[in-house]
């Protein structure tokens, strides 16, 4: 056990989604990062920001976190059903999820072996390694055929 003296510790969540055309024409990588964990908030708030980039109607596939569950986004979205449909994952299945890959592809290709003092900092490496992300189509491609998905 390692004991620290006056330190506190931070906590750092993030929400992310891949957006693909189904004419694979266009595919996009949106990326949150919250200071704390992820609540009902921070969920609506991700979802008013994907209707301001995603045009037309989506089919949202996401796993089932308590606050993706929450009273509030449940009303959120019922709210959003002109464009927006939700379909649940089946619980421990995060093989079937592509934004999965995308955060195994970030620890290990972006963040591995990582030692950065400071959430700020290391926020700032999880950006880069998302923009770098977003200039590789194909990457995103394979994240959604490692999900058992295609176009």
């Amino acid at each position: 056990m390692v004991r620290t003296r006056g330190r506190n510790w931070h906590r750092m969540a993030a929400i992310g989604a891949l957006a693909y055309r189904t004419d694979g024409r266009r595919m996009r990588l949106f990326l949150r990062l919250h200071d704390g964990t992820v609540r009902s908030p921070e969920i609506v708030a991700f979802l008013r920001h994907l209707r301001r980039h995603v045009r037309g109607r989506a089919l949202l596939i996401w796993d089932g976190l308590l606050s993706h569950r929450s009273a509030q986004t449940r009303d959120h979205i019922a709210r959003q059903s002109r464009w927006l449909r939700v379909v649940r994952l089946p619980a421990y299945a995060p093989e079937l999820n592509p934004v999965e890959g995308l955060w195994a592809w970030l620890k290990q290709e972006r963040l591995a072996n990582l030692a950065e003092v400071g959430l700020d900092r290391l926020a700032e490496r999880v950006r880069d390694g998302a923009r770098s992300g977003r200039r590789r189509p194909r990457l995103l491609e394979g994240f959604l055929a490692k999900a058992g998905l295609s176009l």
